[in-house]
């Protein structure tokens, strides 16, 4: 790749390597500058600019990560829409994410353009959380260096996967001394019915027995059907040959490993009875704390085998001790956090100019609506919400069986503000923004979508990102939370548009590739012409 200034008649069809401001226009690093560009900035007077020209062979940012990316999420993973070189892959659902480390280190070696970073292996991750991403350092990467990494990718396997939390039922037992306090029994209930549920399980038995070995012994017997069996002592295990292990072993089952490096949560045993896995609890597990119990917990509800090696390898990272720089339970959201944005579906409106609800209309074989919700479930957003109101009862039909979330507008006959406002009103508090779709626009699709988040950054003063085609702004735009009060602010049948028109230096615009941007259905005419587009389509 080639880099320099130069004077600005000759940057044409260059990649912009500074951003410039030309009067009141503002053009962003990595865009291609057209003739069009360049007479705007030749007119504010700047002389020169720098820029960047590909070589022959290399590739385009945006496609040198999308190939990478495609190569490094195995089982579990979503790879999202490239943006400005950069890809990043989600996890699929709560789980617990693995990473290949040498294959990591590996893609890093193999030129400075191509960087890969991924969360610690054995990370626990929630659904959509980003868990790797993908990104080209900049504007292009060598041809040679991107063939590299896929052949290596292709050698190792798919470096970062997902495990899924299954769903388990476990048992509870714990043992008791003369003076041990009901109240301690229950907090031990309490906090693992409590980690479980978390985790997609379910505590489903719980006694308490004596501490003693022949009166466990019978309790773990007798929990036999049920995986995890988890044990609380009244006293802490000190030996192997202690009351926890010992009772585990005259029930017929096995010790493989006691204690662990980590901090809190060392004295914890581990065994297994049937093919079932027993765990002795640390005393720390009654914390809603991170501890070592997590450690293993997280393993066994993914189906990850855990054993005396990998108890073993937990030390790195094991120093759980809660120190000033990171407080427990960890509420905050760590720095560089995934952006979370909720999805927000108008299907509230009058349909004046159709003539009955255009929104139940069929197109492709199923109601208008259920097009931009089904893309909407199908990205990164979470949760869906869908406005209703004008034959809301209907429009929910419509959309029987997905998972979105409901909101009942009573005011839609006073315009889209009104549809707007519930929406934003609605989207959950650690929501950084939102995605606002029009339901009657069947084309845009998941990946769209998926783009639009990709793009979205308000630190690189990317907090509006507006769906595009051939410069022409569309539907669906992504808006930063800061925007949520101006919204709430709008009156009329209208949109945020003139918000739009304030924050200029705020917008990104996001070249969707198709019409979908621009493709809306408001009358009979447009419906009628758009079935019969489609139909010529799919006759070829």
């Amino acid at each position: 790749m080639q880099f320099a200034f130069l004077p600005v008649a000759e940057a044409e069809g260059a990649i912009l390597a500074h951003g410039v401001r030309a009067g009141d226009k503002r053009f962003k690093k990595g865009r291609v500058l057209s003739a069009a560009d360049i007479a705007d900035i030749d007119a504010a007077g700047i002389a020169t600019v720098a820029i960047a020209r590909l070589d022959p062979g290399d590739v385009g940012e945006d496609d040198a990560a999308t190939r990478i990316a495609a190569r490094t999420g195995g089982a579990g993973i979503r790879i999202g829409a490239a943006f400005t070189g950069r890809v990043n892959l989600y996890a699929l659902s709560d789980g617990l994410a693995t990473v290949d480390a040498a294959a990591v280190n590996a893609i890093n070696a193999v030129d400075e353009a191509v960087t890969l970073a991924t969360v610690a292996s054995f990370s626990h991750v929630a659904r959509g959380q980003m868990v790797a991403t993908v990104k080209i350092i900049p504007f292009a990467a060598p041809g040679p260096a991107v063939s590299a990494a896929e052949r290596l990718l292709e050698e190792t396997g798919a470096p970062v996967r997902v495990h899924p939390f299954i769903a388990h039922r476990a048992a509870l037992i714990s043992t008791s001394l003369p003076g041990t306090k009901p109240s301690l029994l229950d907090k031990n209930r309490t906090a693992i019915a409590e980690r479980l549920a978390a985790l997609g399980s379910t505590l489903v038995s719980e006694r308490r027995v004596a501490h003693d070995t022949e009166a466990l012994r019978e309790a773990i017997a007798e929990a036999v059907d049920l995986n995890p069996i988890l044990v609380f002592g009244a006293s802490a295990i000190t030996d192997r040959r202690d009351v926890i292990p010992a009772a585990i072993e005259a029930a017929g089952g096995t010790v493989s490993h006691f204690g662990m490096p980590v901090d809190p949560g060392n004295l914890l045993l581990l065994g297994s009875l049937g093919g079932r896995t027993v765990i002795g609890l640390p005393s720390c597990a009654r914390s809603p704390k991170l501890n070592g119990f997590d450690f293993v917990l997280w393993r066994v509800l993914a189906g990850l085998p855990v054993g005396k090696t990998a108890i073993a390898g937990m030390g790195v990272g094991g120093l759980l001790t809660e120190i000033p720089s990171r407080p427990q339970p960890r509420d905050e959201r760590p720095a560089g956090h995934l952006p979370r944005i909720a999805a927000i579906v108008l299907a509230a409106g009058l349909s004046s100019r159709m003539g009955s609800n255009k929104l139940l209309a069929e197109v492709h074989g199923k109601p208008l609506i259920r097009h931009a919700v089904e893309a909407a479930l199908g990205s990164a957003a979470a949760p869906v919400l869908v406005v209703t109101g004008n034959a809301g009862d209907m429009v929910r039909r419509a959309l029987s069986n997905l998972p979105v979330l409901f909101v009942d507008n009573p005011d839609f006959s006073k315009g889209l503000s009104a549809s707007l406002k519930c929406g934003v009103r609605a989207v959950p508090a650690d929501c950084d923004g939102a995605i606002v779709l029009l339901g009657d626009m069947p084309d845009v699709s998941s990946a769209l979508i998926d783009k639009l988040i990709a793009s979205f950054d308000p630190s690189e003063d990317r907090a509006i990102c507006v769906a595009t085609r051939h410069g022409g702004r569309g539907n669906p735009v992504l808006w930063a939370r800061r925007f949520f009060p101006e919204m709430l602010a709008i009156e009329g049948d209208v949109g945020a548009r003139q918000v739009i028109g304030q924050y200029a230096e705020l917008v990104c615009e996001v070249e969707a590739g198709d019409d979908a941007p621009l493709t809306d259905i408001d009358t009979p005419e447009a419906l009628s012409a758009y079935r019969a587009a489609k139909e010529a389509v799919t006759a070829k």
